[in-house]
């Protein structure tokens, strides 16, 4: 059973979505390319995170950023709710913790973090740096990553429960 139709009308900008019996009106919007030399770049967890494609060019609908990932580095424990996390895993090696345990995954690996997927954490246990592609649902870690990059771990804290992000000890999983 489809939940959704789309109606496209005439040469509009604009297209009807029937979903769950309401009519929804969306700008159409040409493709957006991001070339190796753009999207903005930050410092987090001890990475370089790059933004592919940000809320503000997707109706904060998702956002995709790019983590290069050095050895021995990665975020700390944390959990958020109300976010929808991906990774693929375009290079590297990573391990992902939880509360159910450890995982490695590799190059080509896929990595699912659903909502309310409790807490996680990741690092580079290889001695090169890994590449992740991640994908956020709804958008918005884009601008808790803006905000924390360059801050101490204490002020990251503060930053993090604005965005209803936890944070715990980094032995928190182990």
């Amino acid at each position: 059973m489809s939940v959704s139709k789309r109606y496209l009308l005439g040469p509009s900008k604009h297209i009807l979505i029937l979903h769950y019996n309401r009519i929804i009106a969306m700008e159409t919007a040409n493709i957006t390319i991001t070339t190796a030399d753009q999207g903005e770049q930050l410092s987090i967890a001890g990475g370089n995170y790059r933004f592919l494609i940000t809320g503000e060019e997707t109706g904060n609908r998702f956002a995709v950023i790019e983590m290069m990932v050095p050895p021995g580095a990665g975020p700390a424990p944390h959990a958020h709710p109300d976010i929808q996390e991906t990774f693929y895993v375009a290079g590297g090696e990573v391990e992902f913790r939880t509360e159910a345990g450890k995982q490695v995954a590799t190059s080509g690996a896929f990595v699912n973090i659903p909502f309310n997927g409790g807490v996680h954490a990741f690092k580079n246990i290889s001695n090169s740096p890994a590449l992740l592609v991640c994908t956020v649902t709804p958008a918005g870690l884009e601008r808790l990553f803006r905000e924390i990059s360059g801050l101490s771990p204490q002020d990251i804290r503060a930053v993090a429960e604005k965005y209803i992000q936890k944070l715990y000890p980094p032995d928190y999983l182990d």
